[in-house]
């Protein structure tokens, strides 16, 4: 059995996609399953044992380009898939396996699909509350599957597989010494300051874990959260620093994943490196705002989600000191180490 899946393009969604692949290979070892994603998932996609190949999707995010998927989807019909299963909710993401001509094509309603897909599914929103049992109930006929209680448990939650020689090679590449504990901190969030945990409260909580546990901090993010790292490292005392790392913004995203499995812990915002540290089995402290993590919590036995609000809050920025939102500003770096201490990695 043949399966190519068109996967989505947030890294989050990326990983939380990992279910669906474990869940297609539980039911059909033998299924060969290919995932058409950009490019930069390749890392990502590299780490995931169910993914036989992950194919470029070389058109951007917003592009409906009609005359180059279909002339992707012609191209991939020589592959022979037995069935497409299309995880963004998309009219445009619906036309590659419709130009493929493949018999079966799987997935919700979305934007008006119909005819595009052929296994269509309409969701209601109540019966699947979470985005990985929308993930995994594609996997299932869709007249076993009515709503999450229908999925078989337990839910498969991803998993990523980094050798020992990878983690090697990236901490050599940054000079990193790993006989020291390695706490990573995530400091960076898609929509900016009002879904990050305050500078200061990390520089707080960094200085804590260098002076008085023994740790060492990296920092993890991409360029743009380069400064924000910058604004942690500066806060701290010159001791202090000397044990905390901002690599946001010089690593691949390969090398932050196989730097992450070197941590003992994680402290992240609500962000994709979030995901990525679940799926490594990191413990791990999630500290949420405005957003909510009823929908995309972290998928892991191993963590603690800090959050001092209900319900959903408009992103805004300016709801609170330098644009971070009130509700992170009030999450007090104490909080953070009562809950490093539950998750039993060595805190008193």
């Amino acid at each position: 059995m043949k399966i190519l899946v068109i996967g989505p393009s947030w890294v989050g969604d990326m990983m939380m996609s990992q279910s669906l692949y474990r869940t297609l290979k539980a039911q059909y070892p033998h299924a060969q399953i290919d995932v058409m994603a950009p490019q930069w998932c390749r890392p990502l996609l590299a780490k995931m044992p169910e993914v036989n190949a992950a194919i470029p999707m070389p058109l951007g995010h917003g592009a409906l380009a009609i005359g180059e998927r279909r002339q992707l989807g012609i191209s991939l019909r020589n592959h022979n898939y037995d069935q497409a299963i299309v995880l963004p909710n998309s009219f445009k993401s619906a036309l590659i396996p419709f130009f493929a001509k493949i018999a079966k094509r799987t997935g919700w309603r979305g934007e008006m699909r119909y005819g595009l897909l052929n296994d269509i599914r309409t969701l209601d929103k109540t019966a699947f509350p979470l985005m990985v049992q929308r993930y995994v109930a594609l996997a299932y006929d869709k007249h076993t599957i009515h709503n999450a209680t229908d999925i078989p448990e337990p839910i498969l939650w991803p998993k990523l597989a980094v050798k020992q020689q990878e983690v090697i090679d990236a901490a050599n590449t940054f000079n990193i010494d790993t006989s020291r504990p390695i706490i990573g901190f995530c400091a960076g969030a898609e929509f900016g300051p009002a879904k990050r945990w305050p500078h200061y409260h990390y520089a707080t909580l960094a200085e804590q874990l260098i002076s008085e546990k023994g740790y060492q901090v990296l920092l993890f993010g991409s360029q743009k959260d380069h400064e924000a790292g910058e604004d942690i490292k500066q806060s701290l005392t010159d001791t202090a620093r000397e044990h905390c790392i901002n690599l946001a913004g010089k690593t691949s995203l390969e090398q932050a994943v196989n730097l992450i499995a070197s941590c003992q812990a994680v402290i992240t915002n609500d962000s994709g490196l979030m995901h990525v540290a679940a799926a490594l089995d990191k413990p791990l402290v999630a500290l949420y705002g405005p957003s909510s993590p009823d929908f995309t919590p972290p998928l892991s036995n191993k963590a603690e989600v800090i959050r001092l609000i209900s319900g959903y809050h408009k992103v805004r920025k300016g709801d609170g000191e330098s644009g971070y939102h009130q509700s992170l500003i009030d999450i007090q770096p104490k909080l953070v180490i009562e809950a490093l201490a539950r998750l039993q990695i060595g805190f008193d």
